[in-house]
C-alpha cells in the first residue's frame, strides 16, 4: 500500500513538473493559460513589416530572443499586481490592452495614489524603435532596464528587487513558469527583465484598416490612393506622406510609424532642461523626447510626454502651426533650411480633419482584443476600464490666469478630494468641496503646467492645468 501511494505521488509530480504550464493554482491566484502557449516568437507580419528599414531598427538584443515561454511569463508579470509593494498595481494598471497599451490620464496614479512623472506610453511596436533606449527621456539604455525601474520607483510601485524575488517565489506558480521561460526554477530580477521585455516586445499591430490597405498597394511609399479608404483618409494619408504638405513621415517614416531616435518637436517646455538633456546634460538633447509610434493612436489620448493634449484634432493644430522655436527643434519641423524657423502648415480645416481621419486608420480592433495580450488571471487583477469619474468633470478655462473652474457632471459623486499637483508630481495644495462647481485660485504659483488630481468615492482622475 504505501508502495503504491508512493508511486502515485511521483507520477503527479512528475506530470505538474514536465507539463507546459503549470496546474492552475487555487485561490486569487489563478492562471487560464493555454494548454499550449501563444505563438509570440514567430508572429507571421505582412512582407512591408519585414522590410530591411524596419528589420533593421529591431532592438531585440542577441542574449533576450522572444520565445514562447519566455513572453508567456513576461504577460503574468505584466497583470501580476505582486509587482508592487501593496499589491495593487501593476504594469498593465498603466499600460491598459484596450488603450494600446497606454494610460488615458495625463499622469498616471501609483501605488499610493501619487503621480507618475510622465504620462504613460503606448507600448505597440516597441521593439522597432531603433536606437533601444526608453522612457521619453530615454534613460534606460534597453527594454530589458526599463522594465525594472518601474517597479523599483517610490512613487509607481515602490517595491525592491529583492523583495520580489522572494515573493514570486513563495508562489504555487511562478518556479514552473520560469522553468518552462529558463531551464530552471531560480527566479531572479535578471530574469524577470528578460521576460517582461519578450512579452512588450511581442506586441506588434499589423491589422488596422491601414494595413488591410496596405497589402493590396505596390512596394515602395504608400502614396497611390488605398481602394478600402473614403476620400477623406486617401487625402489625409497623401497629406501625411508628402514632404510639401504635412511631412509627418518625416519623423513617422516607417511601417511602424516610429522614429528611429528622440526628436524636439517645438512644445512649450516647462524647464529649459526637459527631456534627454535632463539626462545627458547636453545642451543640445534639450527638449528632444523619444517618439512614439502612430500606430492606435485615436485610443492613446491624452497625448505628449506630459498628456497636454487631448484629442488628435489639437494635436495636428500644434504641427500645422504651433510649433515653437527652439535651438533643438528637428529640422523636418523648421522652414528653408536647418537653422530656419518653425515651419507653418498651414491646412485648411478640411486637410486637418482629413489628416485626423487617416490618423484613425491606425486603429487596430484585433490588437487591443488579442487574447496574447490580455490579463491570464481567473479573477480579474487589474482594472482597466476607464472610470466614470475621468470624463465626468472638466477645467475651464484652461489655460488659466489667475484662477481655474472645475465643473462635475451631475451624478458623478457626492464629495471630493482635489489635489494641485506642480510638474515635477510635489502636491502643493488639498481641496475638499461637495459642490457641483469648485473655484481653484492661483496663490503666486508661477506659469507652468499643473496637474490636478480630483478623488471620489473610490475613483480617481487626473488632468492637466496651465497658468498662464
Amino acid at each position: 500500500m504505501k508502495f503504491w501511494l508512493l508511486f502515485i505521488f511521483i507520477i503527479a509530480a512528475s506530470v505538474a513538473w514536465h507539463s507546459p504550464f503549470p496546474p492552475n493554482p487555487s485561490d486569487n491566484d489563478c492562471l487560464e493559460l493555454p494548454a499550449a502557449p501563444f505563438n509570440y516568437a514567430n508572429i507571421q507580419l505582412p512582407p512591408y513589416l519585414q522590410a530591411p528599414n524596419l528589420q533593421d531598427a529591431d532592438n531585440t538584443p542577441a542574449n533576450n530572443p522572444a520565445t514562447d515561454a519566455g513572453a508567456t511569463l513576461g504577460r503574468v508579470l505584466f497583470y501580476d499586481t505582486q509587482l508592487s509593494v501593496n499589491q495593487t498595481i501593476a504594469c498593465a494598471s498603466c499600460h491598459k490592452q484596450e488603450l494600446a497599451f497606454t494610460d488615458d490620464a495625463s499622469l498616471s496614479i501609483g501605488f499610493e495614489g501619487g503621480l507618475t512623472g510622465r504620462n504613460s506610453m503606448s507600448l505597440a511596436m516597441a521593439r522597432f524603435y531603433q536606437n533601444g533606449h526608453f522612457f521619453w527621456d530615454e534613460r534606460a539604455g534597453s527594454l530589458e532596464a526599463q522594465t525594472l525601474m518601474p517597479i523599483q520607483d517610490p512613487v509607481e510601485m515602490g517595491m525592491s528587487l529583492e523583495e520580489l524575488e522572494s515573493r514570486l517565489s513563495n508562489t504555487d506558480y511562478y518556479p514552473a513558469l520560469f522553468e518552462q521561460a529558463f531551464g530552471n526554477t531560480d527566479i531572479t530580477s535578471g530574469r524577470i527583465s528578460r521576460a517582461l521585455a519578450q512579452f512588450v516586445r511581442s506586441m506588434v499591430s499589423y491589422q488596422s484598416k491601414y494595413d488591410m490597405g496596405r497589402q493590396g498597394a505596390p512596394p515602395g511609399p504608400p502614396l497611390a490612393d488605398f481602394t478600402n479608404f473614403t476620400a477623406q483618409e486617401n487625402l489625409g494619408k497623401a497629406i501625411f506622406f508628402d514632404p510639401a504638405r504635412g511631412n509627418c513621415a518625416a519623423c513617422h517614416g516607417t511601417e511602424a510609424f516610429i522614429a528611429p531616435g528622440p526628436r524636439n518637436n517645438g512644445l512649450d517646455l516647462v524647464s529649459e532642461d526637459e527631456g534627454l538633456g535632463a539626462v545627458t546634460n547636453n545642451p543640445q538633447d534639450i527638449g528632444l523626447f523619444k517618439v512614439p509610434s502612430l500606430r492606435n493612436v485615436e485610443l492613446t489620448a491624452p497625448f505628449m510626454h506630459d498628456g497636454r493634449f487631448e484629442s488628435l484634432e489639437q494635436v495636428v493644430a500644434h504641427y500645422n502651426n504651433g510649433v515653437r522655436p527652439h535651438p533643438n527643434l528637428s529640422p523636418p519641423l523648421r522652414a528653408g533650411g536647418p537653422n530656419g524657423p518653425p515651419r507653418r502648415l498651414n491646412l485648411s480645416p478640411q486637410e486637418q480633419a482629413a489628416l485626423v481621419a487617416f490618423l484613425k486608420t491606425l486603429t487596430d480592433q484585433a490588437f487591443i482584443t488579442d487574447e496574447r495580450w490580455s490579463d491570464p488571471f481567473c479573477e480579474t487583477t487589474v482594472s482597466t476600464a476607464t472610470p466614470v469619474l475621468q470624463d465626468g468633470w472638466h477645467i475651464y478655462p484652461n489655460p488659466a490666469a489667475d484662477e481655474a473652474h472645475i465643473r462635475l457632471d451631475a451624478g458623478v459623486g457626492s464629495s471630493y478630494q482635489l489635489e494641485l499637483f506642480n510638474n515635477q508630481g510635489q502636491r502643493i495644495r488639498t481641496y475638499q468641496f461637495s459642490e457641483q462647481e469648485f473655484t481653484v485660485q492661483r496663490e503666486g504659483w508661477p506659469a507652468g503646467l499643473y496637474y490636478l488630481k480630483l478623488q471620489s468615492e473610490g475613483q480617481q482622475s487626473v488632468k492637466p492645468l496651465v497658468f498662464r
